[in-house]
């Protein structure tokens, strides 16, 4: 209002000016004044313009880094939209530039990367840096959760700004949670071609989660850890003979015409996935871009989680009309199972507890929002 009231103050002025060099101004005086007063307006409005704080909002570019093939659900799902709906929600002041399949760095180097500002958000999966984020493979536990959605919202409560996991895991790396998620269960791959029980896996190497490393080791195989963007050439070579993997991986990595057995039905755990920026970064952030990304995060989220769980059951039905066998376990192994489940929770977190992490407190954090997102 004082830039109009000003603008007014000497549009007045200047008329009061020219027409004082006239006691009578003519017809055609009068014109040429008019002329000259519009045109004086005009630049004054471009003037006005081009230093009005919309014009002058900062212009902000961010780059986007993730390890997921080009054209996977999660990044086309969850992180595309957020970053359109936070360009949206900007007028256009925040733009991204995003780059697939690992282009600005490892899965395993993702984390360090964003925290020191080399990537603006990056994809952090915390099961690729377990040393780091040892916590959150609370998410990632065998038999926690019967859904993709009820794992992420969950595990959200944790992560975002306040969460027990936000404080006490990534502000510690120097890094913020956008946005996160967390897969349906995961079920068994294997390349071998006969598969009948839990007998049938002894021996056999095969991917675990982080938080699956142990059942895997109960169930007499062993365990061997590889970045999902790995998995087709090491299955084809022979480094592993299969993991736990949600369906959609199995298309997303184009692993299809090497698996031939799947144990279907159960639980043998999950991945959780951010979107992190690290904290100096975000804070850099004005206020309404903060609010922008936040806002955006929530339906995100939900998104990501609710997509997961459609398409599982049609990624299964996909297998089978490729030629993979559904195993279901005997009734024998499934109790066989779930006792080794039972204690799992527990187990993990004294381990963390011994290593000064507050293992007990995050699993019980974890259980409550279990419990609160049904």
């Amino acid at each position: 209002m004082k830039e109009e009231t000003s603008v007014r103050q000497v549009v007045s002025g200047y008329i009061g000016a020219v027409f004082k060099q006239f006691d009578q101004p003519t017809k055609e005086t009068k014109m040429k004044t008019k002329t000259r007063i519009l045109a004086w307006l005009g630049l004054s409005a471009l003037a006005a313009a081009s230093f009005s704080p919309t014009a002058l909002a900062q212009q902000i570019k961010l780059r986007v880094g993730d390890s997921f093939p080009v054209g996977h659900y999660i990044p086309e799902v969850g992180a595309k939209y957020w970053m359109e709906e936070v360009t949206r929600a900007t007028n256009g002041a925040v733009t991204f530039e995003y780059y697939p399949a690992e282009q600005l760095g490892k899965a395993k180097d993702m984390l360090a990367l964003t925290a020191s500002g080399v990537v603006d958000v990056g994809y952090v999966g915390p099961g690729y840096v377990s040393d780091k984020l040892p916590l959150s493979s609370v998410a990632e536990l065998p038999g926690a959760f019967p859904n993709g959605c009820a794992g992420t919202l969950a595990y959200w409560k944790l992560v975002k700004e306040g969460g027990i996991l936000a404080t006490r895991e990534f502000a510690p790396n120097d890094v913020r949670v956008l946005f996160a998620f967390v897969l349906p269960p995961y079920q068994l791959y294997v390349t071998k071609a006969k598969l009948e029980n839990l007998k049938s896996l002894e021996g056999l190497k095969l991917r675990p989660t982080s938080g699956g490393v142990e059942l895997v080791s109960k169930l007499h195989a062993v365990p061997v850890q590889i970045a999902a963007p790995d998995l087709f050439e090491s299955l084809s070579r022979g480094t592993i003979d299969g993991g736990l993997l949600p369906s959609s991986s199995v298309f997303a990595y184009k692993i299809e015409t090497l698996v031939k057995n799947v144990i279907v039905g159960e639980n043998f755990g999950s991945f959780a996935g951010t979107y992190t920026i690290s904290e100096k970064r975000w804070k850099t952030l004005p206020a309404n871009v903060q609010k922008a990304m936040t806002d955006a995060a929530e339906v995100a989220v939900r998104r990501v989680c609710e997509y997961s769980d459609n398409n599982q059951v049609k990624d299964l039905d996909r297998l089978r009309h490729l030629g993979v066998t559904m195993v279901t376990l005997p009734a024998a192994d499934k109790k066989t199972l779930a006792d080794l489940l039972k204690d799992g929770g527990a187990v993990w977190a004294a381990n963390l507890d011994k290593r000064g992490k507050p293992g007990t407190e995050v699993l019980k954090a974890f259980t409550a929002a279990l419990q609160s997102a049904k």
